[in-house]
C-alpha cells in the first residue's frame, strides 16, 4: 500500500457520531444511510460516522464492512465483547475529532436535534450535551409502560443521587474530546448503566452539562429488554451511591485539573475588574432607581444586596474557574461578608458627607458611594480569593478544563 502524503491525509473530523450495534443486521444499513447522508447534506460542520458492533452473532459486522468501503466518512469497530458502554468507551477514545457524540441505531431521536446537542461543545460553552425527552418542549411519543418506567428512574436519580439533568437514558448524547479523556477512565460500568455513571460523575466534577429538548419516537421493534435494563440500573445506582460516600473517587481528576488550568491572578484581577464595573453600572442604576422610593441608605443597602449576590455568582465562575454547586453556600457566605464590608464603609462615608453636607445632591450622593466603593473592592478581591479560590484551590475542586478550538 502507497502512504498517503501529508496534503492527502484526512483531516479529522469536527464531530464522530458513534453508533453503538448489536444483532442490528436488519436496521443498520437503512439507519447509517440516512444518518450519513443527513450529515453531509444538512450538517454544517465536518462529521463522521463510527459503526461499533460490540459482540453481535449476526451478519451485524460484515454489513459494517460493506458500509465502511461503500461510503464515506463511516468507518466501523469490531468488539468481542458485549456492551453498549464499552463500545462508546472504545469509540470515543481512539477518535480524533473534537466532539464525540452517539445516537441508537434506531435514530428515535429527530436528527435535527444534532446541532443543538453539538455547538455549545464546538464553542468550548459547555463540556456535556444530552438530549432530554422530559425537558420542557421535547415531543415524545412511547407506550406508557416505558413513559412510567422513565419517569420513576429519573426521579430516582435526582433523589438518591441529588442530580441535575432530567433524562440520564435517552441515547443521544454527546462530549468534548478532552473531558471524555478526563472522565472515562473513572466510569466502571461499561453496559446499560455507563450513560448515567459518566453524567453524574461529571456533574459532582463540575462540568457543565447541556440538556436539548428532542422530538423522540419509540421503535417498536427496539431490542432492548426493558426489565433487564431497569434492573441492571438499580443496581447500578446502588453501586454508584456506595462508591460517592467512600473515597472522593473525583479527587485526582479535580487536582489535574486545577494544576492545569487554575486561572492566574493576572487573569483573575482582569476578569475581576470587569465583573466589578458591570457591578458597579447596576449598583449605579439600582440605587438610582430605588433612592426616590426609599431613603438613602435603605436603597444602598438593597442595591448592594442585590449586586453582591450576583457579583459572587460571576466571580466565582470566571473569575476564580469553580463551577458546580459544592460549596455555594460557602462562598456565597464569604460574599456576604464582603457586602458587609462594602456596606460599612459606603455607610460610613453617606454618614460623613451628610455631616458636611445635609444639601448634598443625589448625584454628589452617588460618587462619593462609588469612591468608597472603590475603597472596598481592593479588600473584596483578596477576601473572595482566600474564600473561594485558594480554599477551593487546596483540595483540589477548581475545575476549568482547557477548550480545543474548532
Amino acid at each position: 500500500m502507497t502512504a498517503l502524503s501529508s496534503d492527502e491525509v484526512p483531516a479529522a473530523p469536527a464531530v464522530d457520531v458513534v453508533v453503538p450495534v448489536h444483532n442490528e443486521e436488519a436496521g443498520l444499513e437503512p439507519a447509517v444511510r440516512r444518518l450519513q447522508a443527513y450529515l453531509r447534506d444538512h450538517f454544517p460542520v465536518s462529521a463522521r460516522v463510527t459503526i461499533v458492533d460490540n459482540g453481535s452473532t449476526d451478519r451485524t459486522w460484515a454489513m459494517a464492512e460493506t458500509l465502511e468501503r461503500e461510503l464515506p466518512d463511516v468507518r466501523a469497530i469490531h468488539l468481542p465483547a458485549k456492551g453498549r458502554g464499552g463500545a462508546l468507551a472504545r469509540a470515543w477514545l481512539d477518535s480524533d475529532a473534537m466532539v464525540l457524540a452517539y445516537t441508537d441505531v434506531d435514530l428515535s431521536t429527530d436528527l435535527d436535534a444534532l446541532l443543538p446537542l453539538v455547538a455549545p461543545l464546538l464553542s468550548g460553552h459547555s463540556d456535556l450535551a444530552i438530549g432530554s425527552r422530559l425537558a420542557p418542549g421535547a415531543r415524545v411519543v412511547r407506550g406508557p409502560r416505558r413513559e412510567v418506567i422513565s419517569r420513576c428512574y429519573n426521579l430516582l436519580l435526582r433523589v438518591v443521587l441529588g442530580v441535575g439533568f432530567r433524562d440520564a437514558q435517552c441515547g443521544f448524547k454527546a462530549i468534548r474530546a478532552d473531558v471524555a479523556r478526563a472522565l472515562l477512565p473513572l466510569v466502571e460500568n461499561r453496559r446499560w448503566f455507563f450513560d448515567t455513571e459518566l453524567l453524574v460523575l461529571a456533574e459532582r466534577a463540575g462540568m457543565r452539562i447541556h440538556e436539548v429538548p428532542v422530538d423522540w419516537k419509540d421503535d417498536p421493534d427496539s431490542r432492548v429488554d426493558v426489565v433487564a435494563t431497569a434492573m441492571e440500573d438499580l443496581r447500578g445506582v446502588a453501586r454508584l451511591s456506595r462508591r460517592l460516600l467512600g473515597p472522593d473517587p473525583l479527587r485526582g481528576l479535580r487536582g489535574r485539573l486545577s494544576q492545569r488550568a487554575a486561572p492566574g491572578l493576572a487573569r483573575q484581577i482582569a476578569t475581576f475588574a470587569l465583573i466589578g464595573t458591570i457591578s458597579t453600572a447596576a449598583y449605579a442604576l439600582l440605587f438610582l432607581l430605588l433612592r426616590p422610593l426609599a431613603p438613602t441608605p435603605v436603597a444602598n443597602a438593597i442595591a448592594l444586596v442585590v449586586t453582591a449576590v450576583a457579583n459572587t455568582v460571576a466571580n466565582r465562575r470566571f473569575t476564580f474557574g469553580v463551577r458546580g454547586s459544592g460549596g455555594l453556600a460557602g462562598d456565597h457566605l464569604g460574599g456576604l461578608v464582603a457586602f458587609a464590608l462594602a456596606l460599612v464603609c459606603t455607610n460610613l462615608s453617606l454618614t460623613f458627607l451628610l455631616a458636611l453636607r445635609p444639601d448634598a445632591t443625589r448625584t454628589t450622593e452617588l460618587v462619593v458611594l462609588l469612591a468608597a466603593g472603590a475603597v472596598a473592592t481592593g479588600a473584596r478581591f483578596a477576601l473572595l480569593r482566600a474564600l473561594i479560590f485558594e480554599r477551593r484551590r487546596r483540595i483540589g475542586q477548581v475545575i476549568e478544563i482547557p477548550r480545543r478550538q474548532a
